[in-house]
């Protein structure tokens, strides 16, 4: 049986180094889409308590008119989709600034959200979620000198599909587009993260 969210939480806790004084610590949960990337951040923020703030790399998304104009709509998701500098600058900004202002990311909407999430000078600890923390390309390779801990999700790719199809249906569509949507886009990216990924401190 597969550990829960509950229990990977705390398995993750153990391991976290003690925050510095002067600097927040930041952990990484990478890991392909449908993953359970989200799930397990989500868990690791309520074990953590009030000093952890949960920020997903998803804010970072372009808008999807940058996106039409770029020929890329079809790819959202993909390294490319993202402001990928202006999320690095901003997770170098949380390693050491009190106080944080970032977006987070309207999945029923598809859009992000400017000046959503506010780290305060209280989270000595940030869990960072998202597809491209362990990229092992520019400029995301970067951000593997700010991580203090980073966890690998990585369920085989049956069960990534799985979850992905579900994913679509959830949002509305019908069977077969569901699948065209994953199988077009999402399972590409996830293979992309599989083949360039850099190491993890814990793989899950």
């Amino acid at each position: 049986m597969s550990p829960s969210p509950r229990d990977l939480a705390q398995t993750i806790a153990n391991r976290l180094p003690t925050p510095a004084r002067a600097q927040r610590l930041l952990v990484a949960i990478a890991g392909p889409p449908a993953s359970g990337k989200s799930t397990v951040s989500e868990a690791l923020v309520d074990h953590l308590g009030p000093e952890a703030i949960l920020v997903p790399m998803d804010g970072f998304h372009l808008d999807n008119r940058v996106l039409e104009r770029r020929g890329l709509l079809p790819r959202k998701g993909a390294p490319e989709t993202f402001d990928a500098a202006g999320f690095c600058h901003a997770i170098g900004r949380l390693k050491t600034e009190p106080s944080v202002i970032l977006p987070s990311f309207d999945r029923s909407r598809d859009l992000s959200v400017a000046g959503a999430i506010e780290v305060e000078p209280q989270h000595r600890i940030a869990v960072v979620e998202g597809n491209y923390l362990l990229f092992d390309a520019d400029p995301w390779r970067a951000l593997t000198d700010l991580w203090d801990f980073s966890v690998w999700t990585a369920p085989d790719e049956a069960v990534l599909r799985t979850r992905l199809i579900t994913r679509w249906r959830d949002h509305g569509l019908a069977p077969d587009a569901a699948e065209a949507r994953a199988e077009a886009n999402d399972l590409p990216n996830a293979r992309r993260t599989l083949a360039s990924r850099l190491p993890a401190d814990l793989v899950v």
